[in-house]
């Protein structure tokens, strides 16, 4: 099934950014944006770039373009929605492009619970025409090519850090029916990715698309970062459900946040427990695992985040 659309739907784009980087020193909140950094080893950290240095597209609006199913089970409303944008791909690689887009919703829907709740969602594909084929800075920094989105690699500096202009993304993304997740994948074949208000992967390196499991554990699910990062959380008690200052003494005394998981086995390995490091801290604040994907790329989610996702996609869906 294909639609085809001239025009830029009213439908809205709900796009979540977790892990927001502080900016640099001197620096207000507007003057950075924060972005996650994906390292192929699976490690995360979180950057800060300039706005001023965020590539932006030609275009204010999109072209007339296809908008393509690669899923459908139920109507819009009722269905959490995701969209595959595309950036780099030329006229000719539109074919490109589509199995770059099942063959990463396939990878997410094998993980769970995305596997055993992949009837709750419509997937679906724009098909952004770019003039050249692939990204600047790739497959050398200093190549430049003529792209829907502008997407980069070495933004902000970092070699692997992918930006496209976000606007720009969820206004293709709105194309789609009910767009709830825009998901961007950029012609490339070189590890790498963002993690934002949009999230980036590079749609011909399969490893990339852990990226995208990682962040709709935030979007989806409303977890937390599960990493750490330097000095004691100086902080009140997080909202998010997989991050706590209790220890596990604590949680038991208050029968608070997962006291009721720990213990119990845990599909990331190991047991719930209080684990301390996280949420950008490496003291003062406790995950309910050793390593789930929320850590580190490649693993899988842990009891609490598997339970809080399969809840949101219930609750969204029916």
């Amino acid at each position: 099934m294909t639609i085809i659309l001239r025009s830029l739907s009213a439908a809205v784009v709900l796009l979540l950014a977790y892990g927001v980087a502080s900016p640099p020193a001197g620096a207000s909140a507007a003057d950075a944006l924060g972005f996650e950094v994906f390292s192929p080893d699976g490690t995360i950290a979180r950057t800060a770039v300039s706005a001023a240095a965020l590539p932006r597209a030609s275009s204010l609006a999109p072209a007339a373009t296809e908008v393509v199913t690669i899923q459908r089970t139920g109507d819009p409303s009722v269905r959490f929605d995701l969209v595959f944008v595309g950036d780099g791909c030329t006229a000719a690689e539109q074919d490109l492009f589509h199995r770059q887009a099942v063959a990463r919703w396939q990878q997410l829907s094998a993980r769970e619970p995305f596997a055993t709740l992949r009837d709750k969602f419509n997937v679906w594909q724009v098909n952004a025409v770019s003039r050249e084929s692939g990204s600047d800075n790739d497959p050398t920094r200093g190549v430049r090519r003529d792209t829907v989105l502008n997407g980069t690699f070495y933004c902000g500096d970092v070699a692997r850090l992918v930006c496209v202009d976000d606007a720009a993304a969820r206004r293709y993304a709105a194309l789609a029916p009910g767009a709830d997740q825009a998901l961007v994948l950029v012609n490339s074949g070189t590890y790498g990715g963002s993690g934002g208000t949009v999230t980036v992967s590079s749609g011909g390196n399969s490893q990339s698309g852990e990226i995208v499991v990682h962040e709709l554990g935030h979007s989806i699910g409303g977890l937390a970062d599960e990493y750490g990062g330097s000095g004691s959380y100086p902080g009140g008690e997080p909202s998010e459900p997989n991050v706590s200052r209790l220890d596990a003494s604590a949680m038991r005394t208050r029968n608070a946040k997962w006291a009721a998981y720990l213990g119990r086995s845990t599909p990331d390995g190991g047991v719930i427990g209080t684990y301390e490091g996280g949420y950008y801290y490496d003291r003062g604040v406790y995950r309910p695992s050793q390593d789930s994907i929320m850590r580190t790329l490649g693993r899988e989610f842990n009891l609490i985040g598997r339970d809080r996702l399969t809840a949101a996609i219930i609750a969204r869906t029916g």
